[in-house]
This record gives C-alpha cells, structure tokens and sequence, in this order.
C-alpha cells in the first residue's frame, strides 16, 4: 500500500505549536528551512506518516519564498524523509535519515560508483582536447560560481561545469552520460550544500580542474577530478550514505 493510499496519509496536516514563527536569515535560508524540517521529523513532532503544510504555507511559517521551500523538500526528500505525490502533497516516510540519497532515478551510491569511471578520464581528455573556447567557457562559470550566493543558480552552474568538462573530452560515451546524469549531480550538490556546507570547497576544487585543463595536463587533471570526486564522497560519508 502506498503512503497516499493509507490511514495515516489521511492525518491533519501537522502544525506543531513547538516551530518557532520567526523569519528566517538566508544563511542559506534553504539551509535553515532544512534544518528546522528535519528537526520536526526526527525528533517524531512530526511523525511518520504526516502530511507536510503546503509550501505556501510554509513559506509563510519560516517568511521566505516558495522557491526557498521547494529547495529545502527537494533535500528532505533526498535525505529519505519525506516523499511527494503530485496533487496530493508531502508526506513525512521516514523519522531518520537514508543510508543513501534518492536523486530521481538514480541514487548517492549510483553516483558514487560510476563517476570516477567517467568524470576521471573525461577531465583527462579535456586536458588535452580542449578548444580556447571551452578553456574560456570553463573559466567563465568556475569564476561565476566562485561569487554566486544563489544556492539554486549555482547549483545549475555546477551541472553545466561538469557537463562541459565531459564535452570538452571529444568523447560522445563520457558526454552522453554525464548529461543524462544532470539532473541527479544537481540534486545531489543542492543536498550538500545545504547540508555539509560543501559550496565553497568546491569552487576551490573546480578552479584546480580548470587549471590543470588549461595547463593541457592529462595527469593534473584527472588527478583533480578525482579529488573532487573524493571529497564528495567524504561528504555523503558524513550524511550516513555509503561511501564508495
């Protein structure tokens, strides 16, 4: 029986008396939305089984915008707390965290597996296959994120970081399957970022990637590459998802 279809799906939307009716500061504002959230579901004020207010409702709650809700569900839903069904609403499926992210079709350990196969030798290729166009595309948005305080524009601009990577590779297989991967490495960043505060770092770490591109070093870049891709793995470690 699906959670929609069960008794307990049918409960009152859950107000607790105990959430604070304060605006909250965008710290990030997602993040704090996210925290309070997750504070309600894990500490059982919001039980398994409740109905989440709607997002209007909660924007109003913590004063912030519906986009800043939308962001902070799409992370709970990541985390396994809650799951959405379209026209009925959010519901609270879990009291704690999931050993692993759900991110769409695809999952944190998915990701975790096959992206050093992928992205590694993709950085490697890009090295030495990179036009002054894509050098300068690369730079331009590893320069923009390095500033961009918008959790959700540079979450977009990490994909496309990525993305572009793997196009500058000259290799179809690596692009095809990076572009088909978007949608979950967004999820994915938006949820660290919000959650292990991995935004900065990570610019640090895409401005190595560029320069050893621009260096035209297969070796620096792939090995750059690769410590992205470990530091992200460190940071699921520390959410409870498997590490690879």
């Amino acid at each position: 029986m699906s959670l929609s279809d069960s008794p307990t799906a049918r409960q009152p939307e859950v107000t607790s008396p105990e959430v604070t009716r304060r605006p909250l500061a965008r710290l990030s504002a997602a993040e704090a939305v996210l925290a309070e959230l997750r504070g309600e579901i894990e500490s059982g004020r919001v039980p398994v089984g409740s109905k989440l207010p709607a997002e209007a409702a909660l924007a109003g709650r913590y004063g912030v915008s519906r986009s800043v809700v939308r962001e902070a569900l799409r992370s709970c839903a990541a985390l396994g707390l809650t799951e959405t069904h379209t026209g009925k609403g959010t519901f609270v499926v879990s009291g704690r965290v999931s050993g692993d992210l759900v991110l769409g079709r695809y999952s944190a350990r998915d990701l975790t597996e096959a992206r050093p196969h992928i992205e590694v030798p993709a950085a490697g290729l890009a090295a030495l296959r990179r036009s002054e166009e894509d050098l300068a595309t690369l730079k331009g948005i590893a320069a923009d994120m390095a500033v961009e305080d918008e959790p959700a524009a540079w979450v977009a601009l990490d994909a496309t970081f990525h993305c572009l990577i793997a196009r500058a590779s000259g290799n179809r297989v690596f692009e095809g399957v990076v572009v088909d991967l978007r949608d979950a490495l967004a999820n994915q960043s938006e949820t660290l970022n919000l959650v292990a505060d991995r935004q900065r770092a990570s610019d640090v770490e895409h401005r190595r990637i560029v320069a050893a591109i621009e260096a035209g070093s297969a070796e620096l870049a792939s090995a750059a590459m690769a410590d992205h891709l470990a530091a992200v793995d460190e940071a699921l470690g520390s959410l409870g998802a498997p590490r690879a």
